[in-house]
């Protein structure tokens, strides 16, 4: 009965009732030890009002230990980390209203032959730009003519501090140059392009500088870069200057292979690692892309540049701080529908200094 008790099984006062009514020893037995566990709950209960708790009353029985511990007048405080907002939204960006009613705060689309504005949404607006700072890593690594068959080894010094992100590539990790440069571009391995500074002559800050003064050169004057992942919001840039990025990028045929490409497989050790684009419109048959990157941290929100065929035209689209996790993708959508209709004005809709 004693067993009964601590599980859960009949109460103090039935069972009692119960074995009062036997006659044999056996039974006598059992009663004596219901009569003690019942005592020492009657005493648990009795300290319980002694300190002003209320006892807790159940159909079950409840051992005396739990019954002292147990205060309805206690209640669990727990601390809830309010949603990181990004600059966008910090700056009012996104109550600038468009006419295709875009989630993306910034946007541009220009000819890539031209130059010619088709849509302009914000995009003097210099913004962190997140992963989108792979493309330029990948612009220098590329024109620095750095052998692609080199291997390098992931480090300690590759790993996530900013933010504490994951990556499948472990320290230790050895693949070459063309491989960290496929992951970095295809699936914004973060290792990898930091991987890829570390190796440019001179070292990681001189791999930064680099990257500074590539931007000056190409007129990006509202870009700043302190690393080569995009991990920090300190880099930052607009939707104008990364344009001309792009336009860059793409004279480039490895850039473009690699940017667009689906899959990858490596080696690392005796395992083989599958890994994926994270811009699922390259798989899309309505698009025909070129170059193309993606880019999230809170502080930038999600980002999208892409050299694309639309409407007959070779364009340039580049959309930042996207509130949600597929609207880059659905705002790329509404922007190509648009292109494609049989009316599609010039639009101009929030142009900032």
């Amino acid at each position: 009965m004693a067993a009964a008790l601590t599980g859960g099984g009949l109460s103090p006062s039935t069972a009692l009732a119960a074995n009062a009514t036997s006659a044999s020893s056996k039974a006598k037995a059992k009663t004596k030890t219901s009569k003690k566990a019942g005592s020492t709950a009657s005493r648990g209960t009795a300290a319980a009002k002694a300190r002003g708790k209320s006892p807790v009353r159940s159909a079950k029985a409840v051992p005396a230990r739990t019954v002292a511990k147990v205060s309805p007048r206690k209640s669990v405080v727990v601390a809830v980390e309010p949603a990181k907002v990004s600059f966008g939204q910090m700056y009012g960006l996104h109550r600038t209203e468009d006419p295709l009613d875009l989630k993306s705060s910034v946007a541009l689309v220009v000819d890539q032959e031209t130059d010619q504005i088709l849509l302009s949404k914000n995009s003097n607006a210099v913004l962190p730009i997140a992963s989108i700072t792979k493309l330029m890593t990948g612009l220098l690594v590329t024109e620095a003519q750095q052998p692609l068959d080199e291997v390098l080894t992931i480090t300690q010094d590759d790993v996530d501090t900013e933010k504490g992100s994951h990556s499948r590539l472990q320290v230790g990790t050895q693949l070459t140059r063309g491989e960290m440069l496929h992951l970095a571009l295809m699936s914004s391995e973060n290792r990898a392009a930091n991987a890829l500074g570390r190796h440019y002559p001179g070292g990681l800050s001189a791999f930064v500088q680099a990257m500074n003064a590539k931007a000056k050169l190409l007129g990006m004057h509202g870009t700043r870069y302190v690393e080569p992942t995009g991990l920090s919001s300190n880099n930052q840039s607009s939707a104008r200057d990364l344009a001309v990025l792009v336009k860059a990028a793409y004279q480039h045929p490895i850039l473009r292979e690699l940017s667009t490409s689906t899959d990858a497989s490596v080696a690392v050790g005796r395992r083989q690692l599958q890994f994926h684009t994270t811009n699922g419109l390259v798989r899309n048959p309505s698009w025909e892309i070129g170059l193309q990157k993606t880019g999230y941290i809170s502080e930038a929100g999600r980002c999208l540049v892409m050299q694309a065929q639309l409407a007959g035209r070779n364009l340039i689209m580049v959309l930042l701080d996207s509130a949600g996790k597929y609207s880059r993708i659905g705002d790329a959508e509404r922007i190509r529908k648009w292109l494609n209709s049989e009316a599609s004005p010039v639009l101009d809709a929030g142009m900032r200094p």
